[in-house]
């Protein structure tokens, strides 16, 4: 099996619906995302997917994500979680380009705090 992960980041705002805390209120954060790609198969390059094709996939999907305000996007008016945030991210991917493997989709709100979400 082979694995390989690609990392690029944005900022948004959010702020959490039906939670009682500080991050109920309007805040931001840099997020970090680390997107794996699994599979058995490598190209004839000897590649399981190229990392340029990747980045760039990953990259046009954080463009509708970053320097907004994540509440105000559809998906995310039920609160706008790391957790869910992953899971967007993971399915906008897999609608671009099915033929990728993608595996896991993890998001990092900070340098100790990440949701991952894996189907």
């Amino acid at each position: 099996m082979y694995t390989i992960r690609i990392e690029q980041s944005f900022s948004a705002a959010h702020y959490l619906t039906n939670f009682h805390g500080k991050c109920e209120n309007l805040h931001g954060h840099n997020y970090t995302v680390r997107v794996y790609v699994t599979g058995q198969t490598l190209d004839k390059a000897g590649m399981l997917v190229d990392f340029g094709i990747a980045k760039h996939q990953l990259k046009n999907v954080l463009e509708l994500l970053d320097h907004k305000n994540l509440n105000d996007i559809p998906e995310f008016q039920n609160s706008p979680s790391a957790e869910r945030i992953a899971q967007f991210i993971y399915h906008a991917l897999v609608q671009r380009n099915a033929t990728i493997p993608w595996q896991a989709v993890e998001v990092f709100e900070t340098e100790t705090s990440m949701a991952r979400y894996e189907p």
